[in-house]
């Protein structure tokens, strides 16, 4: 009887050891992310001066005072609560400057949504004024569909879109409002 018993025993624990073993699956992500708020940003970062470079060539550089990354959550994105300072670098090294109260990039689109007090200054000297403007960093394409001031060396130009390469060599406003010829 007692050889039984044991039998039963051992029989019992293999069977649990075998359903624990099959239960068991990679939970790798889960793990980690225990001690993370779903609504909190993975890390938090303060004065931020990153440099972009490609090819040996400086492409663009990014100051913020914060950026709160979000690349927990399954659609990643970077938040920049106290904005941004932007500066692109074209291809032959000209810079133009982009400045905004807020923004966030996402990072599976590489769409960057700019908000606030947003103004853009080329290397030629042409600013745009809006209250939000989208960079689409795959496509190097500048666009909006907010209300817009387009200023270059002899106009202004108000409308209600805005859309352009990175070089402003394809610019131009959408649903023109008012336009006023400067230095006549």
């Amino acid at each position: 009887m007692h050889r039984t018993s044991k039998y039963i025993y051992v029989n019992i624990v293999t069977a649990i050891a075998v359903t624990m073993f099959f239960s068991c699956k990679n939970n790798f992500k889960e793990v980690q992310k225990i001690g993370i708020l779903d609504s909190a940003p993975l890390t938090i970062a303060e004065d931020i001066n990153t440099k972009y470079t490609d090819s040996g060539r400086i492409k663009s550089v990014l100051l913020s005072p914060k950026m709160l990354n979000y690349s927990n959550r399954d659609y990643a994105f970077y938040e920049f609560p106290d904005g941004i300072d932007l500066t692109l670098y074209d291809d032959k090294q000209q810079k133009s400057k982009v400045k905004s109260d807020y923004a966030i990039m996402y990072q599976e689109t590489d769409l960057i949504d700019l908000r606030g007090n947003v103004v853009l200054a080329t290397h030629n000297a042409d600013t745009l004024f809006s209250e939000q403007l989208f960079y689409d960093q795959k496509n190097e394409w500048i666009f909006t569909n907010a209300p817009v001031t387009f200023k270059t060396k002899d106009q202004i130009i108000k409308g209600n879109g805005f859309d352009s390469n990175k070089n402003f060599t394809n610019a131009h406003v959408i649903e023109i409002t008012g336009h006023m010829y400067l230095n006549e």
